[in-house]
C-alpha cells in the first residue's frame, strides 16, 4: 500500500498568517505545511484520512481522481472543514462512506446539515453516508482497526491498517490502544512542538512513545512553525523522520 501525506501542519498551518519567523519564511518547501491529512492507496482503493480546510489544494497537488472512503479522527475544524470539497468526487450520484466515532459523526451531521437535506433542488452537495465505528471493520478487502486516543479531554480515533498505525492530535494513548500499535512497519504520529502542550504530544513526548512502541519507521506530523525541517531532522534518532506535504511511503500490505 502507498501512504501519501497530503498535509503535515497544525491547525494554523505553516506559514502562519502574519508571522515572519525563520520557518514561516523558509525557502525549504518541507516547512510549508498544510493541515494534517493523508491518503492511503490499498487494494485498488483510495482511503482519505481527514479532510481539513486545505483538502481542495491538497487533492489538486496530489492529482486525486478518486476517493472510495473517508476515515475521520475527530471533528475539529482542521480535520473536517474540507468535507464539502468531496462534491466533485460524488458526481454521478456516488455516495461516499465516512467512518468515525459516533461523537465525531454527530458533529459532522450538525455542521454539514445541508448535505443530508435533499430539499435544495439544483444545488450540489456532498453525497456522504456516515458510518459510526467502534470495532474493526472492512472497506472492500481491507480491514481497518479503530482505537481510542486522548486529545486533551477529548476521546478521538486512531487507525491501524495492516502494519500502518495512524495517530494525530494525541496527548496520550491508552494502554489498550498502545497494544494495537506494536509490530508496525510505519507509525504516523503527531509531534506539535518542543514545548509541552495540554492537548498534543510535544516532540519529546512523541519520541518517548516511539521508543516504547518501536515501529520500524516513524513519521511525525501535525507540526507547528516551531519545527524547522532540516534542523530537527538532523537531531532525530534512527528510524524517525519528519513527514512533509507530498511525501509518499510504501508499506507492505501485511496483517
Amino acid at each position: 500500500m502507498l501512504l501519501t501525506f497530503l498535509g503535515t501542519g497544525t491547525s494554523m498551518g505553516v506559514p502562519v498568517i502574519g508571522c515572519n519567523c525563520q520557518v514561516c519564511t523558509s525557502p525549504d518547501r518541507r516547512n510549508q505545511r498544510t493541515r494534517t491529512s493523508a491518503l492511503l492507496h490499498i487494494a485498488g482503493q483510495h482511503i482519505l484520512i481527514d479532510a481539513g480546510p486545505d483538502f481542495r489544494s491538497q487533492a489538486l497537488a496530489a492529482q486525486v481522481r478518486q476517493i472510495d472512503a473517508v476515515l475521520l479522527t475527530h471533528s475539529h475544524f482542521d480535520h473536517i472543514a474540507g468535507l464539502d470539497d468531496l462534491r466533485p468526487l460524488c458526481f454521478g450520484k456516488r455516495v461516499l462512506p465516512i467512518y468515525g466515532s459516533s461523537a465525531t459523526l454527530n458533529d459532522v451531521r450538525e455542521r454539514f446539515a445541508y448535505a443530508f437535506n435533499s430539499s435544495s433542488v439544483g444545488s450540489t452537495r456532498p453525497l456522504i453516508e456516515l458510518l459510526p465505528v467502534s470495532a474493526p471493520f472492512s472497506i472492500g478487502p481491507t480491514q481497518i482497526i479503530p482505537f481510542d486516543i486522548m486529545h486533551g479531554a477529548w476521546t478521538i480515533t486512531g487507525y491501524r491498517v495492516g502494519r500502518l498505525g495512524y495517530v494525530t492530535d494525541a496527548s496520550s494513548i491508552p494502554a489498550q490502544s498502545r497494544e494495537l500499535l506494536r509490530d508496525l512497519d510505519v507509525l504516523a504520529l503527531n509531534a506539535l512542538r518542543f514545548e509541552p502542550h495540554p492537548t498534543h504530544f510535544s516532540l519529546d513526548q512523541a519520541l518517548a512513545v516511539i521508543a516504547e512502541l518501536r515501529p520500524r519507521r516513524a513519521l511525525l506530523v501535525h507540526m507547528t512553525h516551531g519545527i524547522d525541517h532540516a534542523t530537527v531532522s538532523a537531531q532525530l534518532p534512527a528510524g524517525v523522520e519528519l513527514a512533509y506535504d507530498g511525501l509518499q511511503v510504501e508499506i507492505e500490505a501485511g496483517d
